[in-house]
């Protein structure tokens, strides 16, 4: 499993201290650090639209100017946008066999998804 975000995003860390509360074992992806491939955000714009995934109402998206928020209109142009700026991904988005299990993080989600298990 993977949790992708950001270390000093309050939510992430949220979900991070979530997992290990509960002794749920995942990888952390550092997008500042390791940005997103190609393959990976193909891979998430075909499970969930990508107004889900970009997050408009965050500072990074905020800070776009007009010119480059009205450029993005499906998923071919958010993911440019998703690569070059991995701030504008809603986060934390936790990730099992390339399948998204959640975006975002609120502990009831995560406390049903993982009594499942």
């Amino acid at each position: 499993m993977k949790l992708y975000g950001i270390p000093n995003c309050s939510t992430v860390k949220k979900a991070r201290a979530w997992l290990e509360q509960h002794a749920i074992a995942y990888e952390f992806h550092d997008f500042k650090k390791l940005g997103l491939d190609d393959a990976t955000g193909q891979q998430w714009l075909t499970q969930q639209p990508w107004e889900k995934l970009v997050n408009r109402s965050g500072m990074t998206w905020r800070n776009l100017s007009d010119t480059e928020k009205n450029a993005v209109v499906d998923a071919a142009s958010a993911l440019p946008l998703m690569q070059d700026k991995t701030s504008v991904i809603k986060r934390p988005l936790l990730v099992d066999n390339e399948q998204i299990l959640a975006l975002g993080f609120n502990e009831a989600d995560y406390s049903q998804l993982f009594a499942k298990e």
